[in-house]
């Protein structure tokens, strides 16, 4: 049985819901020891950014990206289930999808470990111009433009 071209759109989705799990992970190995180390009071009334401000930056870029994946993609994901209910999940649909995951993931890397920001800008950018790309053809396949 050949897989509906609808597969190929959601494999950059499952790919970037696999990223976000990683990024979850790796905010929790760095974020629970530094704070056992700095001794933080989990204090409800306090807000998150307050109990976690005195831990270390490379510690906070890991948590401050996996917020960041949070965001934008909720968009992705919209546009690439659009794509697959609708069936027009084209060549170039997927491969702007899968642009964008992977210049996620490389914006993930850039921010959790060196925090360069110029270099996230661009990628941030390109990323947009990828997302862009992948909302045009969803709205090319509900709109019929």
């Amino acid at each position: 049985m050949t897989p509906s071209p609808s597969i190929h759109i959601l494999q950059p989705v499952i790919a970037l819901l696999i990223w976000s799990l990683v990024m979850t992970l790796w905010v929790l190995f760095t974020r629970i020891p530094a704070m056992m180390a700095q001794k933080v009071v989990l204090d409800p009334i306090l807000p998150p950014k307050d109990l976690t401000r005195n831990l270390p930056a490379k510690v906070r870029w890991k948590a401050d990206n996996y917020n960041h994946l949070m965001e934008a993609p909720t968009l992705f994901y919209a546009a690439t289930l659009v794509l697959a209910i609708t069936d027009h999940a084209n060549g170039a649909a997927a491969t702007a999808a899968w642009a964008y995951v992977l210049l996620r993931i490389l914006h993930s890397l850039v921010q959790s470990l060196v925090n360069h920001i110029p270099t996230r800008l661009v990628l941030f950018v390109l990323s947009t111009i990828a997302l862009a790309t992948v909302v045009w053809h969803g709205a090319r396949a509900v709109f019929g433009v």
